[in-house]
């Protein structure tokens, strides 16, 4: 089949980003299907396409998916109005191409909500079988973190949220939040499914040439966090621990920040107009060097902001790109994913408000490597036993092949 694959934040592993889309469409072509994915240009991202763009996009083939790119620039450090604008625009110009395009199932992801648009026009005018990945519940989120306080606005996307859903022949979730939330929008269970953010071990569970950031001795414990430097990430925890590890004397701990976000220059400054060295900033990296930072590392940092709507509604990246890699996760609010590290004994789960509690989960880790190291080869086994990516693919596959 061909399948019509929208993902506006698409980026093969040569980008500093996830590359979900890349697997499942590899995954796909694999099992005899046709791939073209529709993207935009995403910070941090990196499609594999360099020609010019004509006409406002261009088109290539990469490791067998053909893609389609506009030329619609997104980075996380964006205001909300660029991004929203980005956002329509990517939805409209995706229409078109759902209403001219070849093929038999046109497949759409978020984030953002606003992906599914060029589905629901599939569905409705030419009668396409309509698959939607959901991998945040909008608006619940953006209204829960206070992202998003206008009423008008929080009203349309729940109405597009509702036409998404209630168009979609069927839809996946990436975490039990996610899959409860599209459930209680009145679509019923036996159309949903979920598949969550896997772990790739053919990145991060092979021998590779590890490295340490400058600042970082062989001798300190390395935590690292991986990721979006923005609001929903609540990066301050980390500094607050790390102020708290200055006051003890724990010179032999670092904490390693690895990508980019509207915020990171605020962390910056506070790190540097408090004095809390013990804190390295790093620009992002693609997955071949950070699977190198990550066999040197000895921790991962999975941080959130202390939001309820959190705790089941997100399947974060940076959680199975660690296990993968054998790193012990220290995981700061509750959840499925907490519930998941403290039932496997692979990490640390700590208070959210506490600075004390995250400095002493870091202490604990550092005076106690064996203890450390054992936590990390539980968390791999469950790598490889429940979130392999190639497993959780072919779930994928079976998926979409079921509704074509």
């Amino acid at each position: 089949m061909r399948v019509l694959y929208f993902h506006q934040h698409f980026s093969t592993p040569k980008g500093a980003t996830g590359i979900r889309s890349y697997e499942m469409a590899r995954r796909l072509i694999a099992r005899g299907h046709q791939v073209t994915m529709v993207c935009g240009s995403y910070g941090g991202g990196k499609t594999g396409v360099d020609t010019p763009f004509l006409n406002g996009l261009r088109r290539g083939r990469v490791e067998g998916i053909d893609i389609i790119e506009f030329n619609l620039a997104y980075s996380n450090s964006d205001g909300f109005l660029t991004r929203a604008i980005s956002f329509l625009k990517f939805a409209f110009r995706s229409v078109r191409l759902a209403l001219t395009e070849r093929y038999d199932v046109v497949f759409a992801t978020t984030t953002p909500l606003t992906a599914g648009i060029p589905g629901v026009f599939a569905r409705y005018l030419r009668c396409k079988p309509f698959v939607f990945e959901v991998r945040d519940l909008w608006p619940e989120l953006p209204k829960a973190m206070g992202v998003i306080r206008n009423p008008l606005i929080l009203g349309a996307m729940s109405i597009l949220e509702w036409i998404s859903y209630r168009s979609a022949h069927r839809l996946i979730g990436l975490s039990p939040g996610i899959v409860e939330g599209i459930a209680r929008r009145g679509v019923p269970r036996e159309r949903i499914a979920m598949v969550p953010n896997g772990c790739d071990l053919d990145i991060f569970d092979v021998p590779v040439c590890g490295w340490r950031p400058n600042g970082v001795l062989p001798e300190h414990l390395m935590a690292i966090f991986a990721g979006t430097h923005g609001q929903a990430n609540q990066l301050d925890a980390v500094l607050d621990a790390a102020a708290e590890l200055k006051r003890r004397d724990r010179d032999d701990i670092r904490l390693v920040l690895i990508g980019q976000g509207k915020l990171k220059p605020a962390l910056q400054r506070r790190a540097n107009e408090q004095g809390i060295s013990n804190v390295i900033f790093h620009e992002p990296v693609d997955k071949e060097r950070l699977s190198g930072l990550m066999a040197s590392a000895d921790l991962g940092l999975q941080v959130l902001a202390n939001v309820p709507a959190f705790y089941f509604g997100t399947s974060p990246n940076k959680f199975f790109d660690y296990i993968a890699s054998g790193l012990p996760v220290l995981n700061n609010y509750p959840g499925w994913l907490a519930e998941m590290i403290v039932q496997e004994d692979c990490g640390y789960v700590v208070d959210p408000d506490s600075p004390e509690a995250f400095a002493d989960a870091l202490e604990q880790a550092a005076d106690d490597r064996p203890a450390l190291a054992a936590k990390g080869l539980k968390g791999q086994a469950l790598a490889a036993r429940e979130f392999d990516r190639r497993k959780l693919a072919d779930q994928f596959v079976d998926w979409l092949e079921g509704v074509a």
